[in-house]
């Protein structure tokens, strides 16, 4: 039998001939998008800091300030002696946000999607989710057991046509998708997906992700202006005052809101928001809770600090939106629906090359390859910060405006 080495040799030698094999690259981050690979200065437009909140000196400060009160380290499982004061708060800030009875905070958002759908969901259940769900909401369905159907890409009509045809044969069932889609940055109907969730006696769950933060027209419950103009109203936010039963004045209990604390927020974890029945099950239920240490004091405290910016800088929200509207206005290409701007190459080789002209031009903009999208849709994302300079993305602008990508990613 060959050895082990040799076996993964000929599979590393196979992803490489296929433009899929992955090396990390090491990288230092400062404030403003600005980025080190070694000695070389890039502005980052691959950073999911969307609101530039990791290098903010409040949230630094609050950070520091647990670390010397309370250490580093949480020690244990939040179910043994990890389960530090500051969780109560910052649950009590995301279920305010998100307008639920509850929130429970995980290790990350990757282990909160695993931990709910699998804690939910089993054998004799059904999952549908979105085509393009985030790798994972695929593997907590894949975890739980359930039978699963995967609907077409925002289509709410397929959606309803398989609930339609499977929804009798199964005990439970669970609708996944994400609120922003994280390769396209395009929106889910959310709202529609409910509804026909409700019709058919299943539940809804949202991976807010790459939305938290981004375009908030309230901040925890507040009226947030800036400078005279609304902000403009997530979809999720949107979705969710029309889920509203007005006899109840509560959201309807079939909504599970999930999403992550290491993006907008700039700091680490993930979350889920919904009944109080439910977090209290998940406490029992959702292995990735159980079984990892807690996550440390200082992130909890920073996580603490950044949503209070959002309360009470209600212009941040706004403000990665606008550099988004100003980078496709630029360049021609529709309003984008979120902070996140697809640039479709098509072949690896051709994405990867555009990567590194940008780079070379004092760029990141990172290469999205198979399997994290289709085959043939290779593309640059861009993402867009609060803390992006205006003459950044003209300068940008200017490259991407030369080299004529954006016009075969509008062809594509």
């Amino acid at each position: 039998m060959p050895a082990l080495d040799d076996i993964l040799r000929e599979e590393l030698v196979a992803l490489e001939q296929a433009g899929r094999k992955r090396t990390p690259q090491s990288y230092s981050r400062g404030a403003e998008a600005a980025l080190w690979r070694g000695s070389e200065p890039l502005v980052s437009f691959s950073c999911n800091d969307y609101l530039g909140l990791s290098h903010h000196p409040a949230v630094k400060s609050a950070a520091l300030q647990a670390i010397e009160r309370h250490g580093l380290g949480a020690g244990a499982s939040r179910l043994v002696t990890g389960n530090h004061p500051l969780y109560e708060e910052l649950e009590s800030l995301l279920a305010e946000l998100k307008g639920t009875e509850a929130a429970c905070v995980f290790a990350s958002g990757y282990a909160t999607n695993l931990g709910v759908i699998s804690a939910l969901t089993d054998k004799p259940d059904l999952v549908l989710f979105d085509r393009l769900a985030h790798a994972s909401l695929i593997d907590g369905t894949m975890l739980s057991g359930a039978t699963w159907l995967r609907f077409k890409h925002n289509d709410v009509a397929d959606c309803e046509r398989l609930l339609a045809a499977s929804r009798p044969n199964h005990r439970r069932c669970l609708i996944v998708t994400e609120t922003v889609f994280s390769m396209d940055g395009d929106r889910a109907p959310v709202a529609e997906l409910y509804e026909i969730a409700r019709q058919h006696d299943a539940w809804l769950l949202t991976d807010d992700a790459h939305g938290l933060g981004v375009g908030e027209e309230r901040s925890m419950g507040q009226e947030a202006r800036s400078g005279g103009r609304d902000c403009q109203e997530p979809a999720e936010r949107r979705a969710i005052a029309e889920v509203r039963r007005p006899e109840q004045g509560a959201l309807n209990n079939n909504l599970i809101q999930t999403g992550t604390l290491s993006k907008s927020v700039g700091a680490m974890g993930g979350y889920v928001c919904g009944s109080r029945t439910l977090i209290d099950h998940l406490h029992s239920a959702a292995r990735p809770l159980i079984y990892s240490t807690a996550l440390p004091p200082a992130i909890l405290a920073a996580a603490i600090a950044s949503l209070r910016l959002m309360q009470s800088e209600p212009e941040l929200c706004e403000r990665a939106m606008n550099n988004a509207r100003f980078f496709c206005s630029q360049l021609g290409l529709p309003e984008p629906q979120s902070a996140i701007v697809p640039m479709i190459m098509g072949e690896e080789e051709r994405a990867m090359d555009a990567s590194k002209r940008l780079r070379e031009a004092g760029f990141l903009v990172a290469a999205i390859r198979p399997p994290t999208v289709p085959p043939g849709t290779s593309r640059l994302r861009f993402t867009f910060s609060a803390v992006h300079r205006e003459e950044d993305i003209e300068r940008l602008c200017a490259l991407v405006r030369v080299a004529g990508w954006h016009k075969r990613s509008m062809a594509a």
